[in-house]
């Protein structure tokens, strides 16, 4: 019985993911070229945003407006581009990713792109890289290493001005966050949640897209 309804909901899910696409904006000729491309030549491509949360993290980009962004894990720089699309025409977006294997190839998107002249991908440990980054940021996107997301938040939280916008991905572990018995890795999503929860600093509410993405607001 459970296994049961475990497929059914897997069935409901995708169904909604389809409707979800078919009600939002389409991805552009390069967006669907990265989504292509990372299902054939990643061994993980369920780690691409996708159609529907890279529109929301565009309109989400274009609502603040953003002078500079940050982003803490590239992958195959789906979500980068999405996110660049809200930048001022002075904007600059980095992105840093430790895997220095798809450089080439994402380095190759991102120049085919608009944005080309805006885009500074860094390779290497975003723990060194950060500290470097002599920049204040208006949006921050974080989707690297789970077990540093609290890290991150506390590193980058004093480059963010007031009204400035922090978005944490995977914060619901596809609903492991529920378990009775979470494992380490569940447990530090699901203590990174209790801590920002309590955080004074922002206001916060975590939105149930995909994975589940927590977004929250500078004071």
């Amino acid at each position: 019985m459970f296994f049961g309804t475990f497929v059914v909901m897997e069935i409901v899910a995708d169904d909604l993911e389809s409707y979800l696409e078919h009600t939002t904006d389409d991805e552009n000729s390069l967006l669907k070229r990265v989504n292509r491309e990372t299902y054939l030549k990643e061994t993980m491509p369920h780690m691409l945003s996708g159609h529907y949360q890279g529109r929301v993290l565009s309109l989400l980009s274009k609502l603040v407006a953003p002078k500079r962004i940050l982003e803490i894990g590239t992958f195959t720089g789906y979500a980068t581009l999405c996110l660049a699309e809200g930048l001022q025409q002075d904007g600059v977006l980095h992105t840093i990713d430790i895997n220095e294997e798809q450089q080439e190839r994402v380095q190759g998107y991102f120049d085919t792109s608009e944005f080309a002249d805006k885009i500074r991908y860094h390779i290497g440990d975003a723990a060194e890289i950060i500290p470097t980054l002599n920049e204040t940021f208006d949006l921050v996107f974080i989707d690297a290493d789970k077990k540093r997301n609290l890290y991150y938040f506390e590193t980058i939280i004093n480059q963010v001005p007031s009204g400035g916008l922090i978005l944490i991905d995977n914060v619901l572990w596809k609903g492991k966050v529920l378990d009775s018995k979470p494992d380490n890795q569940t447990k530090q999503i699901i203590d990174l949640n209790a801590r920002l929860a309590q955080d004074k600093r922002v206001e916060k509410v975590i939105l149930p897209i995909r994975d589940g993405l927590f977004a929250l607001r500078k004071k």
